[in-house]
């Protein structure tokens, strides 16, 4: 299957429009057209309805397999790239915003004191955006967060080569506004508030989704949703009463108007951790050091 081809299955099914994948892609809309008739031949089936634009069955079925498949491909010709680095004081680090805490901006700060020259650039993004910047090699690290039993893993997606190592638990705490019933509790119980009113802040705060799945209720509903990697907004929002988030309690308790209770049920942390490549750069091997020798000790 030619990667060419399945790259541009992917973007007219994103853009549902032949005519504005191929804007996206830098080609004409007939060598899209002929992009997708050379797939469909390949596989010997209909893969995209013409008008309008959607993902026959088998399209749908190919569309879930794709994304990962490119992001495998990316994340190969990434480490095939590190091999040659030329740059070794050069370092890019992606964080997800909750993961981005005073321990790996310390890390940094040393990184940059025994590193000189250091090109350093942090990125803050969403957590699958942090997981594919490093697949893909645009990113050296990633530091990602999420909730999870004490010392288990994070339930993340296939990496291929790539690799995570611990660097933080916290306790987790939900945000409650100052004048919030509950907002005085010493903890609280996540199966409690199932039925209360949430923000629903994925690259934020943790993803509802995940404390549906800890809890196994389809509660947790959103009352407002919130899309972006804006801590203050977020806290914003939450104080002003329009919902409940989970994050980290050190980093909740510093958030203004809100009160942060921790989490007493079920057992779960605020976990955060190092994703790195099969081949890190020289830069990156420091860093890795640094955000993990207090584990290590």
């Amino acid at each position: 299957m030619d990667p060419h081809l399945l790259r541009t299955f992917v973007a007219v099914l994103d853009h549902r429009s032949f005519s504005a994948a191929a804007a996206a892609l830098g080609y004409t809309q007939s060598a899209v057209s002929q992009h997708i008739a050379a797939l469909e031949a390949d596989l010997g089936t209909r893969l995209v309805e013409r008008r309008p634009v959607a993902a026959t069955p088998a399209g749908a079925r190919l569309l879930e397999h794709a994304p990962g498949l490119l992001l495998r491909l990316d994340a190969v010709r990434a480490d095939i790239a590190r091999l040659q680095q030329t740059e070794p004081t050069r370092l890019t680090l992606a964080c997800s915003p909750a993961a981005l805490g005073p321990e790996a901006a310390r890390a940094l700060a040393r990184l940059r004191g025994t590193t000189h020259p250091l090109d350093l650039e942090v990125r803050v993004l969403g957590r699958s955006a942090v997981i594919e910047q490093v697949l893909a090699g645009h990113a050296d690290l990633g530091l990602v967060d999420g909730a999870a039993a004490p010392s288990d893993p994070l339930p993340l997606s296939d990496l291929g080569p790539a690799g995570t190592l611990a660097v933080a638990e916290q306790t987790l705490a939900v945000l409650f506004p100052q004048d919030h019933p509950l907002a005085g509790r010493r903890g609280v119980r996540l199966t409690d508030l199932t039925q209360a009113q949430w923000i629903d802040a994925p690259d934020t705060a943790i993803p509802l989704e995940r404390l549906r799945a800890v809890c196994r209720t389809d509660g947790f509903r959103p009352r407002l949703r919130h899309r972006g990697t804006d801590l203050h907004g977020l806290a914003a929002l939450a104080a002003a009463g329009h919902g409940l988030a989970a994050l980290p309690l050190p980093l909740a308790a510093a958030l203004p108007g809100l009160t942060a209770v921790p989490v007493t049920e079920p057992r779960l942390v605020h976990r955060t951790e190092l994703l790195h490549p099969a081949g890190p750069t020289e830069a990156a091997q420091r860093l890795v050091e640094l955000l993990t020798e207090r584990q290590g000790g």
